[in-house]
């Protein structure tokens, strides 16, 4: 690494540092994204994919920026938080991203052990069982560094795509309405709207933002500007590399729904439901590709949530709990949810919303200290980057607020019900 950050090495220089993106990326297709993006796509079709790239181009931004801070600082954005914010402040960021990080939790596990249960015909208590072992085990790859996670969260993000690539081949799409429902901005009515907030939430999610700061703040140390400047160059491109793929994975999942279930199954919302319909209409082949790769982004992304949950602990209060307790914690909102009988889509797509009105306190956070020269130094955002980011922090606001307007039963002007 050295040898590439001094300029003396520029083969394959970039890999040597690809990982932290990888990791960031599977929060952007975890079981969250499968609820918000099924609904979209058999409730409305192609008209909502715009929405999915947006969202997906508003989290390159900030992803981009959260690794940015970590490598220039050598912290993450809960420790500068702690540092730079009042302690009531810190104690609310902290009290909030605790509940944003169960909420990823609750969406991830149930779907890792959604997707076993229906695979092999277990019992939901028994997959949700599985899911905890696998993650558990793969957590403990922690202890010999970071590469063996992330070689195996990048083979399960791999799969995930290589399952939707393959049902692409499977499914009946229209690229046409396709391509104009990605380019033609469109809000049908009210529940489109929600869905498009559950989709945000389930795209740029907070926990992601925290923990990629945390990934890149010592992963390579750095003697001057110059090499700092080298890092975020690769960062940057390894940013757009690992989410883009997360993009057109979640573009994906919009497509097959549309293609599949808009015309004659238009009521599929929920994932349980999905599966059982793809079978008689694509195949078995297609169902079971869906399944597999929903396992994957509940094993991977229940992985990557416990990470950022240690992250952000230990970040806001200084503190850290053993891995096993903070599993026991996160997955506690999971089995209340199977115990209490909620239905388990529903339980997802409300997780999604639950993330979107806490994800405005790690934007705010790190666009404050992102602009500051005082702690970025000459690395510091400014420009078109920083409106952008405002721009982007703003629509997320802006959908917040519409969404919690229709929570207390007002209704939106210019949308129908």
């Amino acid at each position: 690494m050295a040898e590439v950050l001094s300029g003396s090495r520029r083969r394959g220089a970039m890999w040597l540092f690809f990982g932290p993106a990888v990791i960031a990326s599977v929060a952007y297709m975890d079981p969250g994204n499968y609820a918000t993006n099924i609904e979209a796509g058999a409730g409305y079709g192609y008209k909502l994919l715009w929405v999915v790239l947006a969202a997906n181009l508003i989290a390159m931004l900030f992803q981009g920026i959260s690794a940015r801070v970590g490598i220039v600082t050598g912290k993450n954005l809960a420790e500068l938080s702690r540092e730079n914010f009042s302690k009531p402040v810190t104690i609310a960021m902290w009290i909030v991203s605790e509940i944003a990080a169960m909420a990823t939790d609750l969406a991830e596990f149930l779907g890792g052990a959604l997707g076993l249960s229906l695979l092999f015909g277990w019992p939901l208590i028994w997959g949700m069982g599985v899911t905890a072992v696998v993650t558990y085990a793969i957590l403990m790859l922690e202890r010999g560094g970071f590469r063996p996670m992330e070689i195996v969260i990048g083979a399960l993000v791999a799969l995930i795509g290589a399952c939707y690539l393959a049902e692409m081949f499977v499914a009946p799409v229209d690229w046409g309405s396709a391509v104009a429902g990605l380019t033609t901005p469109a809000m049908p009515d009210a529940r489109a709207l929600t869905i498009a907030v559950g989709i945000i939430g389930a795209t740029v999610m907070p926990h992601a933002i925290f923990l990629h700061s945390g990934l890149t703040q010592n992963r390579a140390l750095t003697s001057d500007a110059a090499q700092k400047a080298r890092l975020v160059s690769f960062s940057n491109r390894e940013v757009i590399i690992a989410l883009a793929v997360a993009g057109m994975v979640n573009m994906a999942m919009v497509i097959m729904a549309a293609s599949a279930f808009h015309q004659g199954h238009a009521e599929v919302a929920e994932i349980e439901t999905a599966y059982h319909t793809l079978t008689p209409l694509l195949g078995g082949f297609a169902a079971a590709a869906f399944l597999t790769s929903l396992i994957a982004s509940g094993i991977s992304s229940s992985v990557v949530g416990t990470m950022a949950g240690q992250m952000i602990m230990q970040g806001f209060i200084r503190r850290r709990i053993p891995v096993w307790l903070r599993r026991v914690i996160t997955m506690a909102p999971a089995f209340a949810v199977v115990w209490l009988g909620v239905n388990t889509t529903e339980a997802l797509v409300m997780s999604q919303v639950v993330l979107s009105i806490a994800l405005p306190v790690p934007m705010v956070a790190l666009l404050i200290f992102a602009r500051r020269p005082d702690i970025m130094g000459q690395f510091a955002v400014r420009g078109p980057i920083l409106w952008l980011a405002v721009l982007g922090a703003t629509v997320v606001l802006g959908l917040n607020f519409v969404l919690l307007w229709q929570s207390a039963g007002l209704p939106v002007p210019g949308l129908t019900e």
